[in-house]
C-alpha cells in the first residue's frame, strides 16, 4: 500500500509533553476522501489516552477526534463528497459493516469491534491508526460527515465527539416537552447536553459544585441550577426523568440516582477512570437505572450536526494554536477550560 508523510503533533511516552512528530498516511484509495485538516477539539479522552490512564495505549500517539477539515482528494469510488467539501471525521473510522448493528447505523456498537480514529489497530490496512492533531487524514467516506456550512467551523468542530455523545443518549431516552433532564457537570459534554437538551424542549436541570459554573449553566439555557454541594438544594430538587452524568472523575453517583422518578435513567457519558459504587437500594427502590451511552453512530452524527445547524448551536471554545497544546492539556486536567479548547491546525 502507498503512503505519504504528513506532518503531526503527538506524544512518544506517557510521560513526555507532545511534540511535532512526522506519521505515514495512506494514498486514497478507491473509496477514500483525504481531508486538510483545519480545526480539531481537545477531550479529556484525549487526555487520558495520552497518559495511558485506560491502559493499552501505543506510542507513538496522535490524539484528536473532533476533526473538522475540507477535502481535498476523492478516490475514484466516492459518491457521497466533492473536493472542497467540508467534512467531519469523529471518534469512528471503520467497522464491520456486516453485523446488525453496523446495518442499523449504530457502528459504536460493531460486534467485532470499530477503528477508532486513533490509537486504534487498522484491521484493514495494518500499524496504528493516528488522529487529528495533524495537517491531514485519509479516511473510507462512509465514515465521514457533512459539516454544514452555516455553522462556525471551530465551534463545530467539537459536536463530533462532545455534541454526539450527549445528543445520542437524550434522544435515546426520549428528551422532549414535559420532560425533566438533569445534567451533571458544565463543562465539554456539559455545556454541549444544556444547550441540546434545552432546544428539544425540555426542562434542564443542572447540577455542579461549583458556584461560578452555576451563573454560566443559566446563559447556556439551563431552566434550574443545583449545587450539588448543598444538601438543602438536593433535598428540594423536582425529580428527573433522566439525568445526564458527565463527570469524569470518581464521584457518588447514589445521590442522584435518588433523584431520578420512578422508572428513571441515569446515564453516564463521563470516563472516570476509577469504578463507580452503586447502592442496590437506589436503583431497587423506584426501579430505576444505571445506564451508559457510548458515542452515536455516523448517521447519528450527521443527524447532530444538521440538528445544531437548525437551532444555532456550537460549543463555546478556546482556539489556541499547535504550540499551546501541551498547556491546553495541563489546564484541562485542572478542568480550566470554558469549555472546549480547539487547535486552529494552521498553526501546525
Amino acid at each position: 500500500m502507498k503512503t505519504h508523510t504528513a506532518r503531526a503533533f503527538g506524544a512518544t511516552a506517557a510521560t513526555e509533553n507532545l511534540k511535532e512528530l512526522s506519521i505515514q498516511r495512506r494514498e486514497v484509495t478507491s473509496n477514500d476522501v483525504e481531508i486538510e485538516i483545519l480545526y480539531c477539539g481537545i477531550c479529556h479522552s484525549d487526555l487520558h489516552a495520552v497518559h495511558n490512564d485506560w491502559g493499552g495505549t501505543t506510542y507513538p500517539i496522535v490524539p484528536g477526534h473532533e476533526i473538522v477539515g475540507r477535502i481535498t482528494k476523492t478516490g475514484e469510488g466516492v459518491t457521497h463528497f466533492k473536493t472542497g467539501d467540508l467534512a467531519g471525521v469523529g471518534c469512528i473510522v471503520d467497522s464491520c459493516r456486516e453485523c446488525n448493528h453496523c446495518h442499523d447505523g449504530e457502528e459504536q456498537f460493531c460486534e467485532k469491534g470499530w477503528t477508532v480514529v486513533f490509537n486504534s489497530p487498522d484491521k484493514k490496512y495494518g500499524g496504528m491508526t493516528y488522529g487529528g492533531f495533524s495537517e491531514s487524514i485519509v479516511v473510507d467516506e462512509n465514515y465521514v460527515v457533512h459539516v454544514p456550512d452555516t455553522l462556525s467551523l471551530p465551534q463545530a468542530a467539537p459536536i463530533l465527539c462532545a455534541g454526539i455523545t450527549v445528543y445520542s443518549p437524550l434522544k435515546h431516552w426520549k428528551t422532549g416537552p414535559g420532560k425533566n433532564v438533569g445534567i451533571i457537570g458544565v463543562g465539554g459534554l456539559g455545556h454541549m447536553a444544556i444547550k441540546i437538551a434545552k432546544a428539544m424542549a425540555a426542562t434542564v436541570t443542572v447540577f455542579t459544585t461549583s458556584t461560578s459554573k452555576a451563573e454560566d449553566a443559566k446563559r447556556l439555557g439551563a431552566d434550574n441550577i443545583v449545587l450539588s454541594t448543598d444538601s438543602e438544594q438536593m433535598k428540594m430538587c423536582p425529580r428527573q426523568d433522566m439525568i445526564l452524568d458527565t463527570v469524569s472523575a470518581k464521584h457518588d453517583v447514589n445521590v442522584y440516582l435518588n433523584l431520578l422518578k420512578v422508572d428513571g435513567s441515569l446515564v453516564l457519558v463521563g470516563l472516570p477512570n476509577q469504578p463507580l459504587e452503586v447502592g442496590a437500594f437506589n436503583v431497587v427502590k423506584g426501579r430505576k437505572s444505571f445506564s451508559g451511552s457510548n458515542i452515536g453512530g455516523i448517521a447519528e452524527t450527521q443527524e447532530v450536526l444538521d440538528f445544531c445547524a437548525k437551532h444555532a448551536i456550537t460549543a463555546d471554545i478556546e482556539l489556541i494554536g499547535m504550540n499551546d497544546v501541551n498547556t491546553a492539556f495541563e489546564r484541562l486536567e485542572k478542568g480550566d477550560v470554558k469549555y472546549r479548547f480547539v487547535v486552529d491546525m494552521q498553526s501546525l
